[in-house]
């Protein structure tokens, strides 16, 4: 998950406190001020959307632009409206520097998508626009220059000292420009090299398989996409390029010059997005999108970044923008999906993934496995990966390891035991497969001294993982270990404390050595923590009658 990233803002108090007559926001003026408090809330709860109208009222009431201005500028970017985003855009000097730059950035991109490729390279240059914009602006600076007809400047390579995603991605901007002015050696020439360095192998290729094709070279381009599909089998992009290289179909189109700088601005909104700065990468992917909105895979980080920050609605918006035989389809109905499942409207989620997997598309029929898994449907998610799996003939050990956890829970304990060993030969250091196994043994009492060591180099390799520690301690309590089983279980309670399975062990461990207030106490716990009805039923019995005795030790009379 992504940290959200809002502008800072003051409290309501002492907006009230500051506002002063003249300013269209006094605290007696209660339409317009509240306007401007309900664009505060709503930035700060990520409803760009909103908050630009509340910001647009307030000025239409009278409000002081000076003093809204930075705010309504941000909601209108981040809610997509780029065009009037660049009309608020901050010139004040008491403007902070990097809203100012952002506001050239946008400036300078609206420039592009109206095809003013003089204004636009005029006012997008790295001296120009400073940190933290200097990368964007740099791999835009080309495209811009080839609006404006600036063939010199177009083909000069963006450089910013020290910044590897401006040489990756500035190389390949160069290689585009190259074949736009059908310059193809040197194009071919970048695209080798960026396929040497391997960053972003899978994009380079698409890229160097489309020039392929449009150059006629129909064999080149399917060897290409064949190796980086043997290499990358579940890339559904990469797949359908192979398909249509092999059928000869119509090669994709040169990207324009929008469509180029729309490109160039996802790299630095992904940087912005690893390093967590998630409204910065919203405001970036809004001006690719105001370049290009048909990028799919720009709806779908777009997407991920406001799912983050709660705005849900404008989330399932992105999401449903890829259409059906795109490669991004999948995808993005899998997130349509889960955001119905997370938001507990279960029946709509299963009937959207259940839609998509009807097409045959392995990657929608993983995901309705994992809806039906999340849902407890275990049978039916078993039954669909068994569709995906039946033609494997070396499985992916995390489908087999899916379908084990189906299968296990659906009471098919042969056909789990099976997968999950597969997985485990597969991966043999996967600490998940690991405890997920061993505690299957341990909590069916097989194979204990093995399923220990297994659980114990789990704990190992996750030792603040209640759900491992939990194992741990369960096998010390199946091998008749009880002070060592408590003292793991009061380890793992402390790290999950909301587990009702943990708890519920727990309480055992504690009967065992003689704490029945204690146990009595931990199995009432289980019973607030919402439990699965098995855990449930177990709990309220141990609290009507405890845990039966243990049958007594056999021991050998001297002499017998």
């Amino acid at each position: 998950m992504f940290r959200r990233f809002i502008l800072p803002f003051a409290p309501i108090v002492l907006l009230a406190a500051c506002a002063t007559p003249g300013t269209g926001l006094e605290p007696g003026d209660r339409s317009t001020y509240g306007l401007f408090l309900a664009g505060q809330g709503a930035l700060h709860d990520g409803r760009g959307a909103d908050a630009a109208a509340y910001f647009a009222r307030a000025k239409d009431q009278g409000a002081d632009l000076d003093l809204i201005g930075e705010q309504a500028f941000m909601a209108a970017l981040l809610s997509g409206d780029v065009t009037t985003a660049a009309t608020l855009a901050p010139v004040s000097e008491e403007v902070p520097d990097p809203t100012r730059r952002m506001g050239r950035l946008v400036v300078g991109v609206e420039a592009l998508a109206l095809g003013r490729g003089k204004d636009a390279q005029e006012i997008i240059s790295p001296e120009g626009i400073g940190y933290p914009h200097r990368s964007a602006s740099a791999l835009l600076a080309p495209w811009a220059a080839a609006m404006a007809g600036d063939k010199e400047a177009a083909l000069i390579k963006p450089e910013v000292r020290g910044d590897r995603v401006v040489d990756y991605f500035g190389q390949l901007g160069q290689a585009q420009l190259y074949e736009r002015y059908r310059m193809f050696d040197q194009a071919e020439t970048n695209y080798k090299t960026l396929l040497a360095t391997n960053n972003v192998a899978d994009l380079v290729t698409l890229a160097y398989g489309s020039f392929l094709e449009r150059r006629g070279r129909k064999t080149d381009a399917v060897a290409l996409y064949g190796e980086a599909v043997a290499r990358v089998p579940n890339d559904q992009a990469l797949k359908l390029a192979y398909a249509r290289a092999k059928a000869g179909r119509k090669a994709p189109a040169l990207p324009d010059l929008k469509q180029g700088a729309a490109q160039a601005l996802v790299a630095p909104a992904a940087n912005f997005m690893g390093a967590r700065q998630n409204q910065l990468a919203l405001a970036y992917l809004r001006l690719s999108l105001r370049l290009d909105p048909t990028r799919n895979d720009t709806w779908l980080m777009a997407g991920d970044l406001m799912q983050t920050s709660g705005d849900i609605e404008g989330a399932r918006a992105a999401y449903g923008r890829p259409r059906p035989g795109s490669a991004e389809f999948a995808a993005a109905q899998a997130k349509l999906a889960w955001s119905y499942q997370n938001a507990k409207e279960t029946e709509t989620a299963l009937k959207m993934a259940t839609a998509a997997a009807a097409s045959g598309d392995h990657e929608a029929q993983i995901n309705l496995a994992d809806l039906l898994r999340a849902n407890e449907k275990f049978a039916e998610s078993a039954t669909v990966l068994d569709a995906v799996l039946k033609d494997e003939a070396n499985p992916d050990w995390r489908l087999l390891y899916a379908r084990g956890i189906a299968r296990e829970r659906s009471g098919n304990w042969p056909g789990a035991e099976a997968d999950l060993t597969a997985a485990l030969a597969a991966q043999p250091d996967e600490s998940e497969i690991l405890n997920y196994l061993g505690y299957s043994w341990i909590d069916r009492g097989l194979k204990l001294d093995q399923a220990l060591a297994m659980v114990q180099r789990a704990v190992a390799t996750n030792p603040r993982s209640g759900a491992m520690i939990d194992s741990l301690g369960w096998a010390y309590f199946r091998l008749g270990d009880y002070p060592k089983a408590v003292a793991k279980l009061e380890e793992a309670v402390e790290i999950d404390a909301g587990d009702p399975e943990i708890n519920n062990h727990l309480g055992d461990a504690y009967w065992r050595v003689g704490r029945r207030i204690e146990a009595v106490f931990q199995w009432k716990r289980v019973l607030t923590l919402d439990p699965p009805a098995n855990i449930k039923a177990d709990a309220e019995a141990k609290i009507e009658k405890g845990l039966p005795d243990l049958a007594p030790v056999a021991t050998k009379v001297a002499g017998t």
